[in-house]
Formats: structure tokens, C-alpha cells, sequence
């Protein structure tokens, strides 16, 4: 059940971050239930990002975590956005990314939000 909320949580997130950045899109989609068809698939795929590819690159990158005391994850957090709208770019849905400035914004206001709505919506932050 928290995977589900979780993935919820983040199709919020992704949203409200393409109705505040211009380069962050989602395509796809023609009425409400196939738009938020298309965000719940794309929160999944970001999921799956961050748990499969997230880690790795954490790790080959934790030199610069140490010498950027910690703000090197907004880099991470930008490029798995970025490869989640790379991802999605080979489907005619999904997440459209315009620049790097934008994936750096975009998953940053992601975290934020799925981080408050993970403290305000209760049993999200348990683990399965």
C-alpha cells in the first residue's frame, strides 16, 4: 500500500512541478484520466530511476558528495529526472525535459513537495 501512495505522491510532485516550470512537460494524454494515467506512469518510472540507477551513481559519486558537502544532490537528483524524461522520450508519452537548468529546478521543487506530502499524508514514509 505505501508503494502505491508513494508513486501518488510522486505523480503529484511531477505535476505540480510541470505547472510551474515552462521546460518541464508532460505529453500525452488527451483528457484528465489519460493525463493522470500518463504522470502515474512516469512517477513509476522515476521511482524505479531512483531505486536502480540512483544508488549506483551515489556511489561511484561519493567523492563529490564529500568535497560539495552534500549539494551534489541536486546534480543526481537533476540527471535521474533527466533520464527519467529520456526514458520517456522513446514512448510518444511522458516527461519532456528542456535543459539541465530545468531538470535542476524541476527536482528540486519534486523533492520538496513529495518530502512535505510524505510528512502530511499519513503511513507514506513507512517502508513495506
Amino acid at each position: 500500500m505505501s508503494f502505491l501512495l508513494r508513486v501518488i505522491i510522486n505523480a503529484v510532485a511531477i505535476w505540480l512541478a510541470t505547472q510551474l516550470l515552462s521546460g518541464l512537460t508532460v505529453v500525452g494524454g488527451d483528457d484528465t484520466t489519460g493525463r493522470i494515467l500518463v504522470l502515474v506512469v512516469v512517477a513509476l518510472v522515476f521511482g524505479l530511476v531512483n531505486a536502480v540507477v540512483k544508488p549506483i551513481v551515489k556511489l561511484i559519486s561519493l567523492p563529490l558528495y564529500i568535497i560539495t558537502l552534500g549539494l551534489f544532490t541536486l546534480v543526481v537528483n537533476a540527471l535521474m529526472l533527466m533520464l527519467t524524461g529520456w526514458l520517456s522520450e522513446l514512448t510518444d508519452y511522458g516527461l519532456r525535459v528542456s535543459d539541465f537548468g530545468t531538470a535542476v529546478l524541476g527536482a528540486l521543487i519534486i523533492s520538496i513537495v513529495s518530502f512535505l506530502l510524505s510528512i502530511v499524508i499519513p503511513g507514506a514514509r513507512d517502508r513495506d
